[in-house]
């Protein structure tokens, strides 16, 4: 479309179009790297803009100007989200931050709960029917122009032409000044950083093909896309585009194809990052741009099955509460979208939230995981809207537990110089037993080498890893499931009780190396369940063994497993051999033993057991028992 021909009147300069802004206006700005600097820069050089008040969503360019005196004299800052370019500016108090939802805002401009005098925002060029796209700041700018009095628009020729809800027409805009300029790029600085990767490592175990992804911004975010390439058929609905989602696409790792909701497209609000992320999304049909109000609506969410929103905090405490928008009484980024996603992805079929974070700050002399949030820290997040929780200490499932056992997962994903203070904080204010023993301060990753899937003989898989302090609640309900002869097989004595001392001797001697326990866990429902324990114990040079498997179980192959499994770590902490005490009766697990050890020296104490010794094979000699 020739502009010159079709409206003359509507081209001016920027200077022109900023010159009809009146003093007081309220005045909105396009979102972060979708923002028309040109213009921003227009409206502050300009003197006689005086006591205009700003909205914007995350501010890039205005950082420029908020350490002058006179900038802040003519111009109040209100943004609904704190970027780090403008971190130091709230610290300082020179901006008035607006915790809300990204989902709300554009219903407080539509019903003038915000009043919008002027919207300056930046298009790409018109077609030939005088539409113009939004490009890379859809999200509340749409809103923006929508319900401003006058909009000012910045035609870029580099601004991407994106697809979705990304089209405003120009008759619909009231100036237009054509200025060409890069636009901002945001891209998290490159670091070889243990921790992201660690996160990532165990973010990828909760992730499972197929699912559809929401994925925020920052150095977390980048690492945990980075190890999602394994996948295979994964969807996005996210607030936010990155260059980290580049290698994915071009792996084919993001299909889309498997969405519920807009099957084949990327659906986003925004496009942050470098000029390569710019140009995959410029015309490209994949990408699917809306309005925040419906990419953020946790009703629109919920409708992906499968969903996994996975996002960021500043602190946790052991109750589940979320601090993401403030350090104490420092405002620091902003609610966002972290609500509107937990709470989609919790009515979403199959789906689930998890906060990532790492376990320390300030180089580690500062958890994350704290007692209580620092005061004057806000809770983003309620302890009732959390599920997962992630450093890199490993995963703690809160959603559906109580207090104790939220200390416990939490204590466990700690740092491990914190476990000990965490546990003794909890037992002052009773949120767990007074004789709680706290989780080990030795840093157990090596324990993810221990985790293990089995198909049993009747097709379900069974997950293995060893037990863990958190697992008292489903260790007991383990116990109280099995039949009493079961019980007195593993015990030799009609057990009756199992209750929390019980529990807490034995973990008094699991250290995972000279003691260890290994759980069978299966899915139902929503969640899983112990439907197996097979233990060993220091016993000299030999690991004394013993195995219970639920009634429902037995006969499948669980124990024959759960022996080969204890056998390899047994091996890896310089045992030669087991021994185990079987009541002759237990025919099943006699047979077990025998079978794995053909040469074992079965004995009979002349009473009702027996005592089994097994020298373990050795390498390159299949028949040395």
């Amino acid at each position: 479309m020739d502009l010159k021909e079709y409206c003359p009147g509507k081209l001016a300069t920027a200077e022109e179009a900023v010159g009809m802004i009146k003093r007081g206006s309220r005045v909105f700005i396009g979102t972060g790297c979708g923002e028309p600097q040109q213009l921003i820069k227009s409206m502050v050089n300009d003197p006689k803009l005086q006591d205009i008040m700003i909205y914007q969503m995350l501010s890039m360019t205005l950082a420029q100007f908020v350490d002058d005196p006179s900038f802040l004299r003519r111009f109040s800052l209100k943004l609904f989200f704190i970027s780090s370019q403008m971190r130091k500016a709230a610290f300082e108090g020179k901006i008035d931050y607006l915790p809300t939802y990204l989902s709300q805002i554009p219903k407080l401009f539509s019903s003038q709960r915000i009043g919008l005098d002027v919207a300056l925002v930046q298009v790409s060029p018109p077609d030939k029917f005088g539409y113009c796209s939004l490009g890379v700041s859809v999200d509340i700018t749409r809103s923006g122009v929508e319900n401003a009095t006058l909009v000012i628009a910045q035609i870029n020729p580099r601004m991407p032409r994106t697809w979705g809800d990304s089209f405003v027409h120009v008759d619909d805009l009231d100036y237009l000044v054509w200025h060409e300029e890069p636009l901002v790029e945001a891209v998290p600085s490159a670091k070889d950083d243990k921790i992201a990767r660690r996160i990532a490592f165990f973010v990828n175990q909760l992730i499972d093909d197929g699912a559809t992804l929401q994925i925020g911004f920052g150095h977390i975010p980048y690492a945990i896309l980075q190890y999602l390439d394994d996948k295979k058929d994964l969807g996005i609905h996210t607030q936010l585009i990155t260059d980290a989602f580049i290698p994915l696409f071009e792996k084919k790792v993001i299909t889309n194809k498997r969405k519920s909701l807009l099957s084949g497209r990327v659906v986003a609000s925004l496009c942050m990052g470098s000029q390569k992320i710019y140009e995959y999304v410029n015309n490209n049909p994949m990408f699917y741009f809306r309005s925040s109000e419906f990419v953020n609506d946790p009703t629109v969410i919920a409708r992906n099955d499968n969903f996994v929103s996975v996002s960021s905090a500043l602190e946790v405490d052991l109750t589940g509460q979320v601090c993401s928008d403030s350090m104490g009484y420092m405002f620091y980024s902003g609610i966002g979208d972290q609500v509107d996603f937990l709470r989609g992805s919790a009515m979403s079929e199959g789906g689930f939230s998890i906060i990532a974070l790492p376990s320390t700050a300030q180089n580690g002399e500062v958890s994350r995981i704290v007692p209580h949030l620092s005061e004057g820290a806000g809770v983003a997040t309620t302890r009732g809207d959390v599920n997962f929780i992630i450093t890199e200490y490993g995963i703690a499932e809160l959603q559906g537990k109580g207090i104790y056992q939220r200390v416990m997962e939490l204590a466990q994903i700690a740092h491990p110089k914190f476990r000990e203070e965490l546990i003794e904080v909890a037992k002052k204010r009773h949120y767990i037993f007074q004789d709680q023993l706290p989780p080990s301060r030795e840093d157990l990753l090596f324990l993810e080498g221990y985790k293990r899937n089995f198909t049993l003989k009747n097709g379900k898989t069974v997950g293995f890893r060893p037990l863990l302090p958190s697992d008292e609640f489903a260790y007991r309900n383990f116990f109280y499931s099995l039949q009493e002869k079961t019980i007195y097989f593993r015990f030799f004595y009609r057990m009756q009780l199992f209750s929390h001392a019980v529990v807490q001797k034995q973990w008094a001697s699991i250290d995972y190396r000279k003691n260890m326990s290994i759980v069978g866990m299966v899915q139902k429902g929503g969640h899983k369940e112990i439907m197996a324990i097979g233990s060993y114990a220091d016993d000299g040079g030999r690991a004394e063994v013993a195995f219970v498997v639920r009634e429902d179980f037995q006969g499948m192959g669980t124990a024959t497993f759960l022996l080969e499994m204890l056998e390899g770590i047994a091996r890896e902490n310089d045992y030669n051999g087991f021994s185990a005490t079987v009541l002759k009766e237990n025919a099943a697990m006699l047979n077990v033993f025998k079978k794995r050890y053909p040469h074992a020296v079965i004995e009979s104490s002349g009473g009702g057991d027996i005592s089994v010794i097994m020298d373990f094979r050795k390498p390159g000699n299949p028949d040395a028992a």
